[in-house]
């Protein structure tokens, strides 16, 4: 009567799989060369793998639901070639390790952690991945957690070249939050995706802060980038939301709408420095614009390609060189149900008190729209021709062009505090922005 459960114990474990009703184990593994791929092979489904410190050998692959908890200086080093840690079994856990040494093969994703489409429901936390092509690669696992990781990216080469922190591929329910990324090429990366959360990131030293293509019914909420490339490219994308970001010293755009529709951006600060426009918003329709502060840049704001049927209200534009870049000839009306946004230099009065502005505000006019169009055109700025166009369109409206109208424009812009660290950082990017040129123009504009 004994042999038949003993039969099936031993199975169970010949194939892996812990027999019904066995309890999970804990086991310390010691640091040194073959010690944990074989503690990998031997343990069961649930069973939780203490590494100790020092130095662990990978590559490895986690094909069942294991916890791997690294001590204090637990290291998982690659030997060059591949992924340190693939994880193709769902319920895996990854925590307190610091993993290195991924091969350099872009078409094979090399990466520090990659999640295999069967690697559902893993988790990614509290480790630190350094010098790895990519840091870590969600590719098709769904409900993914990647959360309070740092990953430090490669420097050398092209920024094109190297690889992203996290890369986001076809991963529906992926969180990515609280992670520290730095260097490398795309912070977060997400393409053909679709329900994922990039939360509260601390973002530095990139092309793009965040990167999305092909990516829907998503949020990006809480981040903060300081001096990269680009903050928020937003490519291809539909209901997405945009809440609460900030964008400190970028260098190009700071949100970026690129055939992006449908999407809610609110409540984002973004403050120059160098960036060349706060906001770009290229043939992207009925997005919802609100509670922004655009402060600091070149162009506040950049409206091109035919982009309609966007509603831009509550935002404060605050000492940009161009407030709005709108070239076009149909009008534009910036207010929604009588509540406009806040320009830094509208003369404005508010005999009523109710918040808003006694006048209406253009924030272009005729010689704006031939400065645009014809650059050669700025010789004559001084000239008294040029005034004279400028008097008689303040004289007589009906001769103004196409363009952007602010019926309702606000006495006060929103504020948006930055914290003390993050402004730290911030006055830091700024101090050594001129001897950063590792990134070209051609950068900016790749989808790549």
């Amino acid at each position: 009567m004994m042999r038949r459960p003993r039969l099936r114990l031993v199975l169970a474990l010949a194939l892996g799989v812990a027999p019904c009703g066995a309890a999970a184990t804990t086991r310390v593994v010691e640091a040194g060369a073959g010690a944990l791929l074989p503690a990998i092979a031997g343990a069961a489904p649930g069973d939780v793998l203490i590494l100790s410190p020092g130095l662990h050998q990978g590559p490895v692959t986690i094909d069942r639901p294991l916890t791997l908890d690294g001590r204090p200086g637990a290291v998982i080093e690659g030997n060059g070639r591949g992924s340190v840690v693939t994880v193709t079994g769902d319920g895996a856990v990854l925590r307190g390790l610091e993993i290195r040494g991924s091969g350099d093969d872009g078409a094979e994703i090399d990466s520090g952690v990659k999640l295999a489409r069967t690697a559902t429901g893993a988790r990614v936390e509290n480790n630190r991945l350094t010098g790895n092509l990519h840091g870590i690669t969600v590719h098709g696992a769904q409900d993914s957690l990647v959360r309070a990781n740092v990953i430090e990216g490669r420097r050398d080469g092209r920024v094109n070249d190297r690889g992203n922190g996290i890369y986001v591929w076809n991963a529906p329910g992926t969180v990515v939050e609280g992670n520290d990324i730095r260097w490398g090429r795309d912070g977060i990366f997400a393409n053909a995706s679709k329900q994922n959360v990039f939360r509260g990131n601390l973002l530095r030293d990139l092309r793009f802060a965040v990167h999305y293509m092909y990516t829907n019914n998503s949020e990006i909420s809480g981040n903060v980038s300081v001096g990269n490339a680009l903050g928020y490219a937003l490519m291809f994308s539909n209901r997405i939301i945009v809440r609460g970001n900030l964008s400190l010293a970028d260098r190009g755009h700071g949100i970026m709408l690129n055939y992006a529709n449908n999407a809610e951006v609110s409540g984002n600060l973004v403050r120059g420095g160098r960036h060349e426009k706060c906001a770009f918003i290229y043939n992207a329709h009925k997005n919802r614009i609100e509670g922004n502060r655009f402060e600091g840049c070149a162009i506040g704001i950049h409206f091109t390609a035919g982009s309609e049927r966007n509603e831009i209200t509550g935002n404060g534009f605050v000492g940009n060189r161009n407030q709005v870049k709108y070239v076009g000839t149909r009008h534009v009306e910036w207010s929604v149900g009588g509540r406009g946004n806040f320009w830094s230099d509208h003369p404005a009065f508010d005999l009523s008190g109710d918040g808003i502005a006694d006048g209406a505000f253009r924030p272009n006019d005729l010689m704006d729209h031939i400065l645009w169009s014809q650059p050669a055109a700025s010789l004559l700025l001084g000239s008294p021709a040029v005034q004279l166009v400028r008097w008689s369109q303040a004289a007589f409206p009906a001769t103004l062009p196409g363009g952007v109208l602010d019926s309702a424009p606000l006495m006060t812009a929103p504020v948006i505090v930055v914290p003390e660290a993050i402004a730290a950082m911030e006055a830091e990017a700024l101090a050594r922005a001129a001897d950063r040129e590792d990134v070209s123009d051609a950068d900016l504009h790749t989808g790549h």
